[in-house]
């Protein structure tokens, strides 16, 4: 039976065309749902050593069930910080209008110790005691700078709460795919060896381990120092501390050093506890935020043979260009072009040493 394939140049662009076609059509049809998939796939990497546990200590009984159960505890642990932050925050706000329309709203005068911190006590001491005398007046001279700081912290909470949101979608998304693991796993080690053969494994093991780095090195780091510096907060009784408990997450996930964020929480906590408390708390808070020095190395490379320097480049990058999402997919893609390129000069370097034994 003769081969009907045709090899005609006018097929081939016709193929390739309505190939392309069909891609960007595709494309279209899920764009206002890649980010959802992106980040369940991340959260399904991320947590699959946790599932698989689970799965061993229920011996593979009732999977579904199984599945059903640890996501919604996972859920749970969203929203339940959630709720407590946001009506925290209400709360926090309803109080400060009230005090101010009620003209009791009151700002402790500084320490004088204030004065002495380097570089911005001067500065510092100024408008605090300025706010302490006269606080209509400080809000008035300072309005606009009052007005953009505001802006920004109210925008920042809805961003967040809208990735809180994305995140419960995305761990029910995440569930399934965890469920279908080893299908997904081996169609990508499939896809990939279409691509290079041979390099299946290898490529998707990089970027399950690039990923689970980065969770491990940024992620759980800015959860651990948020953890650590609430309750320091919450021990040295310092109002809203749940605010900046989430101030010094937001810094850390962004890269930001924690301690600027730290700072503020510093000065109220002086302005009205006892010298010794307040230095006592100022030197814990500032090994808190100091913590990640030692916390990320230990993390953020651990099972790579990807550099660190690398993958925090890439997770840097990323979320300069995508924000939190290009988090984890900056580093899995600068891991992928280092690979490639390991590859490609190990390989130019092996012919390099074949040629003169050919020769001769």
């Amino acid at each position: 039976m003769k081969n009907t394939v045709s090899k005609s140049p006018i097929d081939v662009y016709i193929k390739i065309v309505l190939l392309s076609l069909l891609l960007v059509w595709s494309f279209y049809i899920v764009k206002p749902f890649v980010t959802l998939i992106v980040w369940s796939i991340i959260l399904a990497v991320a947590l699959h050593p946790f599932y698989e546990k689970l799965l061993k200590i229920t011996k593979g009984k009732k999977k579904g069930l199984v599945t059903s159960v640890f996501i919604l505890i996972l859920v749970a642990l969203i929203i339940i910080p959630t709720i407590n932050l946001t009506s925290s925050v209400i709360d926090s706000g309803r109080e400060f209008y009230q005090s101010f329309d009620e003209g009791t709203l009151k700002v402790p005068p500084p320490a004088v110790a204030v004065k002495e911190w380097p570089l911005i006590g001067e500065n510092i001491y100024g408008a605090w005691s300025s706010a302490s005398a006269d606080l209509e007046n400080f809000i008035v001279k300072y309005k606009d700078e009052i007005s953009d700081s505001l802006g920004w912290l109210f925008s920042s909470f809805a961003g967040l709460m809208g990735s809180v949101a994305l995140g419960m979608f995305a761990l029910i998304i995440a569930g399934v795919f965890m469920s279908s693991a080893d299908a997904g796993y081996q169609s990508g080690v499939r896809f990939v060896n279409r691509l290079s053969s041979g390099k299946g494994d290898e490529f998707m093991l990089m970027c399950v381990s690039t990923i689970r780095s980065v969770v491990k090195g940024i992620l759980l780091v800015a959860i651990i120092q948020a953890a650590l510096s609430y309750l320091g907060f919450v021990i040295i009784g310092l109002p809203g501390a749940s605010l900046f408990a989430l101030l010094v997450l937001v810094f850390a996930i962004v890269q930001i050093p924690a301690l600027l964020a730290m700072i503020p929480a510093i000065a109220i906590v002086f302005s009205y506890a006892d010298t010794t408390p307040a230095i006592i708390f100022t030197i814990y808070i500032i090994l808190v935020a100091i913590s990640d020095n030692f916390l990320k190395p230990m993390l953020l490379g651990k099972g790579l043979e990807t550099p660190m320097l690398v993958i925090l480049i890439g997770a840097l990058g990323g979320m300069m260009l995508q924000g939190i999402l290009g988090l984890f997919i900056g580093p899995v893609v600068l891991a992928l072009v280092y690979q490639l390129y390991s590859t490609w000069v190990g390989e130019a370097s092996v012919e390099d040493n074949a040629e003169p034994i050919a020769k001769e």
